[in-house]
């Protein structure tokens, strides 16, 4: 595979980990790498599933041929049948040319299945049969195709409900699963938070002509503290976001624009500070609520958008009750 930005070649052996089950992971990719063998990604949504099996793909012996990706969700069986077999002219109606299939453009590379587990279990059949024999059909066609295909497959569903789930067919799991990596989620990946956050911070300044330096303390300390249920996509457009806000050379926690988790200390209600001094002498109800207004947002540390969502404001209610109109 190759790196838009940096322009090289980009195999397993451009991935390190300090967290001990990424390490695993990339353990067990190298060893696939080396076989031929059906290979099964496991993990959330955003975990980089898909980056995995290209990078799979290019550290392999069939590097130098089609890696062809297909997601195998919410598909009808027609439309299901026609993307990965192709289909002949007049097979359905549109059908004006023959079209190649996955399987045909993939052949002698790699054929990568994401979401298999939402293949209904005709397609299932035909796949076990493409994978076993390499032979298929084109939908409208008795003639037999052939292809050489190294499969890749994924779901999002953990192992144990994979294999509980009534409408996959057992033969294909155990024939699509020679080897089976789990990808942890990010927030199992303390140890290589700091590194991903730079590495993006990296990436999103070149691609936007910034001169992004780091995070200020408090912004660190809320990536950090973060849950990151988007996993590594979530942290990519969070990050990206905040290099796009950032105004100096430093992303400042006002740019982290996530939504608060259940282990953050984000207070349910705030009380005012009747101890304040009165401006000027305003004992009005509007210098009442604008002192309020300004006691929240200090102990948001000036971020607006939080102390808008904890008092219940848009954001631009919130800068009027603050200049005081």
């Amino acid at each position: 595979m190759t790196d838009r930005r940096s322009g090289q070649w980009v195999t397993l052996a451009d991935f390190h980990s300090e967290d001990e089950a990424m390490r695993t992971c990339l353990h067990l990719a190298g060893i696939a790498a080396r076989t031929d063998l059906p290979v099964l990604i496991l993990g959330e949504t955003g975990t980089g599933k898909s980056l995995l099996a290209r990078v799979l793909h290019t550290s392999s012996a069939r590097a130098q041929a089609p890696f062809v990706e297909f997601n195998a969700a919410a598909l009808s069986d027609t439309l299901l049948d026609s993307q990965l077999f192709g289909h002949e002219k007049g097979a359905f109606t549109g059908a004006d040319r023959r079209v190649k299939g996955k399987f045909e453009l993939a052949d002698s590379g790699t054929l990568f299945l994401d979401e298999i587990a939402d293949m209904s279990q005709p397609a299932q059949a035909k796949v076990l049969r493409a994978v076993e024999y390499g032979e298929f059909e084109r939908l409208g066609s008795e003639q037999l195709q052939q292809a050489d295909v190294r499969l890749i497959s994924a779901t999002h569903l953990p192992i144990i409900r994979f294999l509980q789930a009534d409408h996959f067919r057992k033969d294909l799991f155990y024939r699509i699963s020679g080897i089976t990596l789990r990808l942890p989620p990010l927030r199992e990946r303390p140890r290589d938070l700091r590194s991903l956050m730079a590495a993006e911070i990296t990436a999103a300044s070149q691609t936007m002509g910034r001169a992004i330096e780091g995070l200020s303390r408090a912004a660190a300390e809320r990536l950090i503290h973060y849950d990151w249920p988007g996993n590594l996509r979530e942290l990519k457009r969070v990050i990206h976001t905040a290099v796009a806000v950032t105004e100096g050379t430093v992303i400042e926690e006002a740019a982290i624009l996530i939504e608060a988790t259940p282990g953050e200390s984000e207070p349910e209600a705030v009380a005012v500070r009747h101890d304040e001094p009165m401006e000027n002498g305003d004992l009005s109800l509007r210098g009442a609520e604008r002192r309020h207004v300004q006691s929240v947002l200090e102990l948001f540390r000036g971020n607006k958008r939080r102390a808008a969502r904890a008092l219940g404001l848009s954001r631009s209610t919130l800068d009027r009750k603050l200049a005081g109109s």
